[in-house]
């Protein structure tokens, strides 16, 4: 049941949006179409008017070429591996109907092993891009680029290859952190700002479509602040807020360089429209301002620190704004408040309007979301709004998902393998025991063995065996010691859902 709820709404889902990972092994010509211009009726003059007065088009003043040379060399091919039994995972199967649909049943795009390590069992789960945004080697990509891998492989644009770290991922924005290691410096991309971004301004696209390594491709900014709709969340707690662009994005892309003409990374590619599979005339990117905030997160603390409002907020639109008496389609209507929360405590109402964050104007609960995201708890931030026509401001202290204003520390212990689940485990986290409300054990790896076969993801957090409380791995090493016959495993999943598995031992 729960497998095809997952199908079916990834499948519906395609119809729009499409993550754009690499069909990995797929190159065959039905990739690519003639680009050759054979009618006359839409070739273009250089020159063409407008109100009476002649115009230059802009491509004749645009360089690609000097950008192009400079973030080559700091966006890579990554390469995901895993056992085989990995691929039985909701998202593989997902991916499975998808690549079905698309292309046809012209052999599984997965079954693939490593060149460099053709005996070690693994198959190739998937592909995607990512970037080089410091000189020791961390590299920022997509969170469903490296979902679910057992082996996270880094191409370099040089043909050099290494085995990642995975430092750590957000789902809620889709983003994750590795780091390679090397004696020198890497060649590396600085961050550009986001925000200083205007519609109609150029842009280039960087990664690896269809496996064709450092593929460049150039279009405009079409859109900001723009929500799809594709980070759903159990908890609610998906931000999009990306950068719409026509430059050509393809599966393969996932996690590569959306750079201004200066070189600078102003977003990370995520998702495309399509009704295909393939380019379709929009791509989206996570901003820059969002994702240097992001990976610092994941970097120092281990673990993304998200800063709250407390507020339940809607679109303001024409109907909204009629109902409610409001003096202009403009903001964020404010439609609940949290008890106790910053915004709460700052003077905030139900009815308020939001319409500027630290000075930036807001429009979209996608834009404020993406301004506050920007924040980690303890920081204060000013919120301009609307009280029955009346412009006031406030200043709110963010709180965390507990209420509080501390910074927590994903600080797991060391993982221990246990032979017997075919797995490896630590003691939860701070952050781990706020999420469930107990302590317990997480499963940090899931190899071949009993733990897989029962269908138990990375991530799940066991609380009980058999009923009895688990706190520490020694309690766990205890309680399966010996054990013959059935056991009844009890915790949560990633996503904090409570979840039970059955296995013999």
């Amino acid at each position: 049941m729960c497998l095809s709820a997952v199908l079916g709404g990834g499948i519906a889902l395609s119809a729009y949006t499409y993550f754009v990972d690499a069909p990995a092994g797929q190159k065959d010509g039905n990739y690519f179409e003639s680009a050759t211009q054979k009618s006359k009726d839409k070739q273009e003059s250089y020159l063409a008017t407008g109100g009476g007065r002649p115009y230059a088009n802009p491509m004749g003043e645009v360089d690609f070429v000097k950008p192009a040379e400079k973030v080559t060399p700091a966006v890579v091919h990554i390469q995901t591996f895993g056992s085989p039994s990995s691929r039985s995972s909701s998202q593989s199967r997902l991916w499975d109907e998808m690549f079905r649909d698309f292309f046809g049943d012209r052999g599984n795009p997965y079954q693939q092993k490593d060149d460099d390590d053709s005996d070690s069992g693994e198959v190739l789960i998937g592909s995607g891009s990512g970037v080089i945004i410091s000189k020791d080697g961390y590299i920022v990509t997509n969170n469903h680029v490296i979902d679910n891998a057992e082996r996270i492989k880094v191409v370099l644009e040089d043909k050099r290859f290494y085995t990642a770290e995975l430092i750590g991922k957000d789902p809620n924005t889709d983003l994750a952190l590795l780091k390679i290691e090397e004696k020198q410096d890497f060649s590396y991309l600085q961050f550009g700002d986001s925000d200083a971004t205007r519609v109609g301004d150029w842009v280039m696209a960087v990664g690896n479509p269809f496996d064709l390594t450092s593929t460049v491709t150039a279009g405009i900014i079409s859109a900001k602040a723009r929500n799809i709709n594709i980070l759903r969340q159990p908890d609610g707690m998906g931000i999009e807020s990306f950068i719409q662009t026509d430059a050509a994005v393809n599966p393969g892309n996932s996690g590569g360089a959306l750079v201004n003409l200066e070189g600078d990374l102003i977003g990370i590619n995520t998702a495309i429209a399509t009704k295909t599979g393939s380019f379709s005339g929009y791509s989206f990117a996570v901003p820059a301002n969002l994702v240097k905030k992001i990976v610092e997160d994941l970097r120092v603390y281990g673990t993304v620190q998200r800063g709250l409002l407390g507020v339940r907020i809607q679109e303001v639109d024409a109907k909204l704004a009629k109902e409610k008496d409001l003096p202009r389609i403009a903001g964020v209507y404010i439609a609940s408040i949290n008890e106790g929360s910053g915004a709460d405590k700052a003077g905030l109402a139900p009815e308020d309007v939001i319409t500027h964050i630290e000075g930036v104007e807001i429009n979209s609960v996608a834009r404020l979301q993406e301004m506050v995201a920007r924040k980690r708890p303890g920081d204060i931030i000013e919120v301009v709004y609307l009280r029955k026509g009346k412009e006031n401001k406030a200043k709110v202290t963010l709180q965390n998902v507990s209420g509080t204003t501390e910074i927590v520390k994903n600080l797991r212990s060391k993982s221990v393998s246990i032979k017997q689940l075919g797995a490896e485990v630590c003691k939860t986290s701070e952050e781990d025991e706020q999420k469930i409300g107990m302590p317990g054990i997480v499963v940090t790896k899931i190899k071949d063995g009993k733990l897989r076969k029962a269908g138990m993801s990375e991530g799940f957090i066991i609380t009980h065996i058999d009923k009895t409380p688990i706190t520490s791995v020694e309690e766990l090493q205890a309680q399966i010691k010996n054990k013959e016959g059935a056991v009844l495993i009890e915790g949560f999943d990633a996503d904090g859902e409570r979840s039970f598995y059955a296995l013999g031992l």
